[in-house]
């Protein structure tokens, strides 16, 4: 259920305290038949707010920005404006979804792939990252995939070296937009979005918004968040002490799956190494690791085969763990 409620500038904000009175559901967002069969096949039903709020103004063809909490639906809310916004007679990328890490870009990939062959829709999808191999993303290109799912490194590298076409690209999506438009991505993004036609759609989600407009001129659409299912602590010790109390920790409370932040790679790894010394089932996800470590980490800790997860803000947000 969603209600709008007061207008933020040029924006509004969604409050799910007050709720309307019909239920929605994805028939009266507009979405085609064949998408909902496919979602009902996943056991969805029923639109979250953002979907809610984003997907009747994303099949308008506006450009906007969901801002939201992880965890929320945002990869659906632009998903399904994007899969029927495709031409499956048109052979060339008609969509774009960058992302800022290649764990949430494989995610995304896998979520669209899965959703197109649910659906029965001939829609290519492609996944296109640093650190795997350039050769085989080459041949893949050659089915013409219509929606692409990368970093924006190697999608630029791809177009530089004529084996990826973004003339007929429409449709543009950031994931976690605003680590995107942080000094870390945002050269390599702008001089993709260069290489796009002037007239296309953006669509810019993630759960902290840090303003685009001049890049886009979006509208804004934002979650108010009312989730009150947890609660935090906190345990102040000193320096020294902090891998020993999550040794503690973790041995004390019933956790099955604890995810541990720490700020430096360097501190990330030490911690791990301190950890397993002392019998605890941990794994860490550090960006200097390997592709297949870092995904091997990921698949540990979603089938339980590990306590905790080590990371730096790598795995902050957009994970499906």
């Amino acid at each position: 259920p969603v209600a709008t409620g007061e207008a933020l500038g040029h924006g509004i904000s969604v409050n799910p305290l007050f709720p309307q009175e019909e239920t929605m559901d994805f028939t009266s967002l507009g979405v085609s038949e064949q998408l909902i069969a496919a979602l009902a096949k996943r056991g969805i039903t029923a639109p979250t707010e953002i979907q809610a709020a984003f997907i009747p103004a994303a099949r308008a063809g506006e450009n906007l920005i969901g801002e939201a909490s992880t965890g929320t639906g945002k990869t659906l809310a632009y998903l399904l404006p994007v899969m029927e916004r495709i031409d499956p007679s048109v052979r060339t990328a008609q969509a774009l979804v960058l992302a800022p890490t290649h764990e949430l870009a494989m995610q995304i990939a896998t979520v669209a792939r899965e959703l197109a062959q649910a659906a029965e829709l001939p829609i290519g999808v492609q996944a296109l990252i640093g650190g795997a191999n350039i050769k085989r993303q080459i041949e893949s290109l050659k089915k013409k995939p219509a929606l692409i799912v990368g970093s924006a490194p190697r999608v630029q590298e791809l177009h530089r070296l004529g084996k990826l076409k973004l003339t007929g690209v429409k449709l543009l999506v950031l994931d976690e937009f605003d680590r995107l438009l942080g000094k870390q991505h945002l050269d390599e993004v702008r001089t993709v979005i260069r290489l796009l036609p002037v007239e296309r759609q953006a669509l810019l989600l993630s759960a902290a918004v840090r303003m685009a407009e001049e890049l886009f001129a979006p509208r804004l659409i934002r979650m108010e968040s009312t989730d009150a299912s947890y609660e935090n602590y906190y345990h102040i010790v000193p320096f020294r002490d902090k891998i020993k109390v999550v040794q503690k920790l973790t041995r004390r409370l019933p956790i099955r799956r604890g995810l541990v932040f720490v700020g430096r790679s360097f501190d990330a790894a030490h911690a791990l190494e301190k950890l397993r010394f002392e019998g605890i089932k941990a794994v860490a996800l550090l960006g200097q690791e390997r592709r297949d470590q870092r995904r091997a980490a990921l698949d540990a800790i979603r089938a339980g085969r590990a306590e905790l997860l080590i990371s730096t803000d790598l795995a902050a947000r957009g994970l499906d763990i």
